[in-house]
């Protein structure tokens, strides 16, 4: 495992070898031979490490929960696989983004080019069984991405943490706000992202943070892919109903 994340693989190394992580590997291949179906496919476990190295990290946002439908999954937290629509929360950003930083609105919902650029898309817990929310929260995972938010904690220089709710919050505590840059609002979902999430700018933040460090910005505008115009089309209607859901 993580053999596409070298930089990573250094230093996680010691977690595989630790009771905690082996009895959560076990469980998974037992669930997986009862028939449970497990989101992301494995070699999608670690794909935010694979995607974002250790040392190339300027920006952590942080989820809790992998998707849990057919396809949405692959990875990255609040990021879908092309073709796939766009959920809620991600729309929500998606309108966060066109009023913070004028961002056009994609026909997709994949955030690669972000992970690319150094933003660390981490959830909390990095797998989930079908239509079963939170099913394997409390497993062990939760040890294994509080020791990734400690390595970019120790390890790196003046990232910024976006955390996105109070789940979000409790698990980011750690990190040292005197070295890093710490942005905190209510979580994009339906339920809540007219509660502080919907006018917090923190894309823009962001990006005026990495500058004043003397650092590159983040180009939050994703590919616009156009191949289909229907999807494009759909995904702005999309938009517009979001406050309905709200």
């Amino acid at each position: 495992m993580l053999e596409q994340a070298p930089s990573w693989r250094e230093v996680l190394a010691p977690e595989f070898e630790k009771p905690y992580l082996q009895e959560l590997l076990g469980f998974l291949e037992k669930r997986r031979t009862k028939g449970a179906v497990i989101y992301p496919d494995s070699d999608h476990w670690f794909h935010a490490l694979e995607m974002t190295p250790l040392d190339q990290v300027k920006v952590v946002i942080l989820g809790q929960d992998p998707y849990h439908q057919p396809g949405q999954a692959h990875g990255l937290s609040f990021s879908v696989k092309p073709g796939v629509k766009v959920p809620p929360s991600l729309r929500n950003i998606y309108k966060e983004l066109a009023t913070d930083v004028g961002f056009k609105v994609p026909n997709h919902g994949s955030l690669e080019s972000w992970a690319k650029q150094g933003v660390l898309l981490l959830n909390a817990v990095l797998t989930v069984e079908d239509s079963a929310a939170n099913a394997h929260q409390g497993r062990g995972w939760e040890q294994f991405t509080d020791k990734i938010i400690e390595l970019v904690n120790d390890r790196c220089s003046h990232s910024v943490f976006i955390l996105w709710g109070s789940y979000a919050q409790k698990k980011g505590a750690m990190v040292d706000q005197e070295r890093h840059l710490v942005i905190s609002s209510a979580h994009p979902s339906p339920l809540s992202a007219h509660r502080g999430f919907l006018g917090s700018q923190p894309f823009s933040k962001v990006n005026q943070w990495l500058i004043s460090q003397g650092q590159t910005a983040i180009d939050w505008q994703l590919p616009i892919e156009t191949s289909d115009p229907n999807a494009l089309i759909q995904t702005a209607l999309d938009l517009t109903h979001t406050e309905a859901e709200g």
